[in-house]
């Protein structure tokens, strides 16, 4: 029986091998097919041009679209399709759409690899964009891999490509960190409260934080309260955002609660990027997107065009309307930990390294899922050593921030450094650290890598990683079903990539640097 579509780019893939009648995801195969247009087209666009700002705006943009989660609206998905064919015109060439074959071959695999690659690495320079920071030459790279993908099946030179995009995430990721901190201020340490207030209010998912500050703006005095929710949690570091007072408070736990959360807090949703699931009809009536998110059904917030902000005046009026969320437990997060208060911790940090204060650090950073696998890394964080640190960004954390795991010295033994691309702040902390310890290499450190991956934001930030020269990483709860066998042997060799086992063995492991 022929497929009624195929994909495998995210952790939760049907029995671990592709989704073939319906996304796991909640994705239709009508949207999993005119996604593998749109990517194909994409190819075509790199193919039969040069890169330029409009175009390569246009093909971030496409691609962040096709991100798990991101986007189900089968109308913005053809309009994306119909423009991307009027840039190609009648260019006529021989392009396979969507995966073949399946199972794909070890070509396929990395071809595959690069393109989700690029995926994360788009959604991170649209954020970037977005706050008016852009670099010609991610476009460029953008076009030039897009075409390798189309084309290329030599094995070495598609993993040096790969390799190359791990370099390009970090630039990505570099940019929108110098765009967030341009426009919002230097992350502070900051508690913020999980409970629940008694105005009326507005929730706030995803990741884009200019969505979120001229929201900020445009409720101020309106009598409702603007709350975060999953990856939106690090805005309340920011002091150019944590300045407004109705600026209350987390609502709700990581993307795959929301349709618990969203019902729950009774008033209007604002879902700003991915990661948006199936909309339930407890609150379908009150939630928007805006950006590259969609979904059928949902109205979307339009947007900006020249300086004029976006409109969220239907959203005010609405919350003004509604009742306030429901009650839900009392307690705080801690978040704030980007890189210049990390880099501003790292004396400290490599002092208590030395003293033995601090036997290691842990980086348990990237996505949550549904699963009941990953409660794993909650079993880690709840049963490491009392003289360990856990470093952590992206939605990950919610396996495990609301622990009261303490302090060493005064340093919170859980630090988090924001969202899933402040893995960057991460990375350049651990690269200070092996300076200020003098290690020749990054992996002599006393720092285990224990990342949990779902899309493909986290396929780029593992590229970043391998291109930094990372190794010996713990990947899970399971390693990508886009990976052939001898590709993931071929990681496993060159650069130690793990599979997880249970929290007691891999402590144990770690704890002795393995």
């Amino acid at each position: 029986m022929k497929n009624s579509m195929f994909c495998f780019q995210c952790q939760e893939t049907c029995k671990h091998s592709g989704c073939t009648l319906s996304g796991m995801c909640g994705k239709k195969p009508e949207i999993a097919n005119l996604m593998d247009l749109l990517i194909r087209q994409l190819k075509l666009i790199a193919l039969s041009r040069q890169s330029d700002k409009e175009t390569g705006r246009f093909v971030i943009q496409s691609l962040f679209m096709t991100v798990t989660n991101t986007n189900f609206d089968p109308e913005r998905l053809q309009s994306q399709l119909d423009k991307a064919r009027k840039i190609t015109g009648d260019i006529v060439v021989e392009i396979p759409s969507g995966i073949t074959p399946i199972p794909p071959d070890d070509a396929v695999c990395l071809q595959e690899f690069l393109i989700y690659t690029l995926k994360g690495i788009a959604a991170y320079t649209e954020h970037a964009a977005v706050l008016g920071k852009e670099d010609p030459e991610i476009y460029k790279f953008i076009f030039e891999a897009l075409a390798i993908s189309a084309r290329e099946k030599n094995l070495s030179i598609l993993t040096e490509t790969i390799l190359k995009a791990g370099g390009v995430a970090v630039k990505a990721m570099n940019l929108l960190d110098s765009a967030n901190t341009a426009e919002f201020g230097d992350p502070q340490f900051t508690e913020v409260t999980t409970q629940a207030g008694r105005r009326p209010g507005i929730l706030v998912s995803g990741h884009d934080l200019p969505d979120l500050k001229e929201l900020l703006e445009q409720s101020l005095n309106s009598g409702i309260d603007i709350y975060t929710h999953g990856e939106m949690l690090p805005a309340h570091a920011y002091p150019e955002l944590k300045k407004f007072p109705h600026l209350f408070g987390n609502y709700g736990n990581s993307w795959h609660c929301q349709n618990k959360d969203f019902a729950a807090f009774n008033g209007p949703i604002l879902m700003t990027t991915n990661c948006i699931i199936p909309v339930q009809k407890s609150y379908q009536h009150r939630i928007f997107t805006t950006g590259m998110a969609g979904y059928p059904g949902v109205k979307h917030i339009a947007d900006r065009t020249g300086n004029k902000a976006k409109d969220f005046s239907e959203l005010i009026k609405l919350a003004q309307n509604c009742p306030p969320p429901e009650k839900t437990a009392c307690g705080t997060l801690i978040t704030g930990f980007a890189r210049k208060q990390l880099l501003d911790l790292s004396g400290k940090i490599a002092n208590g390294i030395k003293s033995g204060l601090i036997r290691r650090l842990i980086v348990m950073a990237g996505c949550d899922g549904r699963q009941t696998c990953r409660s794993y890394y909650t079993g880690i964080a709840e049963n490491l050593p009392v003289d360990t640190i856990i470093l952590t960004a992206g939605c990950a954390k919610y396996r495990f921030n609301h622990l009261d795991l303490g302090n060493i010295n005064g340093i919170p033994r859980i630090i988090d450094a924001g969202q899933c691309n402040d893995s960057y702040s991460l990375a350049l902390f651990i690269l200070n650290l092996q300076e200020k310890l003098g290690y020749q290499s990054v992996n002599q450190l006393p720092v285990s890598l224990d990342i949990a991956w779902y899309e493909q934001k986290a396929v780029a930030v593992l590229t970043a990683l391998l291109a930094l020269g990372f190794k010996n990483i713990r990947l899970g709860p399971t390693l990508p079903a886009f990976l052939t066998p001898e590709i993931i042997k071929n990681l496993e060799k060159n650069f130690g990539i793990k599979t997880i086992h249970s929290a007691s063995e891999d402590i144990r492991n770690m704890m002795m640097g393995n």
